[in-house]
């Protein structure tokens, strides 16, 4: 992990600008959350898990049972993508991971009530990107139509990898809603403290020529910063304007 001079200086060069979000009753707000499954959050679970315990994964799974708790309560619209691929199609570069059927694919344990829940839609894809994941055969896209079935004004997203798969997510629908693809669909929200990456230090990457560094919190930000430029507000912390029952 990077902390110190390295990270102050990108903070400094490429700022993200972050605010409080308040919810409201008076806008249709949905939740999504990318990627909440034992293969890229529980410790030991795979080859894409922590080896260790993480605490911007751990901070990022405990807004996630927090928000989704409170959405269910309300009734609001949660959609869930779980990563789940065939053993036959591999993930380049990646190596083999969250396979179907197995406990890597599904929802880390704290979240697990929320396949029982009649407010959540869970989507199991097979590719970085959600969006493109969505799609069925037919051409119809499962997410695009829950945008419309529940007239979603603002969407709220969560999960891991906020340089990958949430960021591939994020941009897509931020691209669909420019082309009047997700009416009406206005506004898109990652929550930074709702987000995590992974961690892969330098001198580990250097031990394989298959491995990338990919330092956690320097692409944390950058993940962060590249979804403010294509649109995307950033909240620091997500609230509610309404007493919560």
């Amino acid at each position: 992990m990077i902390t110190g001079a390295p990270l102050d200086m990108l903070k400094e060069n490429l700022p993200v600008d972050e605010e409080p979000l308040l919810l409201s009753e008076d806008v249709t707000t949905g939740l999504v959350l990318v990627d909440l499954v034992n293969g890229f959050c529980t410790v030991g679970s795979g080859n894409l898990a922590p080896q260790q315990p993480d605490q911007q994964i751990e901070e990022m799974v405990g807004e996630s049972v927090r928000l989704a708790k409170l959405f269910c309560g309300k009734k609001w619209p949660i959609f869930a993508f779980l990563d789940t691929h065939r053993p036959d199609v591999p993930e380049h570069p990646y190596p083999p991971h969250c396979i179907v059927g197995t406990e890597e694919a599904n929802l880390v344990p704290a979240l697990e009530w929320l396949e029982k829940e009649p407010c959540v839609t869970i989507r199991r894809k097979d590719c970085i990107d959600g969006f493109v994941g969505s799609f069925d055969k037919d051409g119809s896209n499962v997410f695009v139509d829950w945008i419309h079935a529940n007239q979603i004004k603002t969407l709220l997203v969560l999960g891991i990898c906020t340089d990958i798969c949430v960021l591939d997510f994020v941009s897509s629908t931020l691209s669909a809603r420019n082309r009047g693809i997700l009416v009406p669909l206005e506004e898109v929200i990652v929550y930074s403290k709702g987000c995590a990456t992974f961690d892969l230090p330098v001198h580990v990457a250097k031990s394989s020529k298959e491995l990338i560094a990919h330092p956690q919190d320097l692409l944390h930000h950058v993940g962060l910063y590249i979804a403010r430029a294509r649109g995307a507000k950033i909240a620091s912390e997500v609230g509610f304007l309404v007493p919560v029952d």
